[in-house]
């Protein structure tokens, strides 16, 4: 049986993958509906279409790559249906490498069994 860690670092495998990939789409269903986002440089994203719409316009740019999460730990709650992800992002693009990083943390919440994406917030500590 997959363990809530293992599960929830698998599903942060595969958004790192799909953002590797421009499928901003497929990125949807790993966000509650209300989901909030505060970008590297404060910013706040309210909800799954005006997240999956901010990776969409990232993708557009010829020369993004990707940004890729490393997590550190994930802790879970007492009951066992929210989880706290804290860990190192990155973003690459083709002119410039790896450019932009820093610390992250993710709240995820369990749906109908599912791990969804509550909130993140990324912290820009090199650009």
């Amino acid at each position: 049986m997959t363990t809530p860690t293992d599960a929830i670092l698998a599903r942060r495998r595969l958004t790192n993958k799909l953002i590797a990939a421009k499928e901003a789409a497929r990125l949807k269903p790993f966000f509650v509906p209300g989901v909030n986002v505060i970008v590297g440089d404060g910013s706040l994203i309210s909800g799954a279409e005006a997240v999956v719409a901010a990776f969409a316009a990232q993708f557009a740019d010829p020369d993004f790559v990707a940004f890729v999460r490393t997590a550190e730990a994930v802790e879970l709650d007492t009951d066992g249906e929210r989880a706290a992800e804290r860990g190192a992002w990155v973003a690459v693009s083709r002119s410039q490498g790896e450019h932009i990083a820093g610390w992250y943390l993710a709240a995820w919440t369990k749906v109908r069994g599912q791990w969804l994406i509550e909130s993140e917030t990324f912290i820009t500590l090199r650009s």
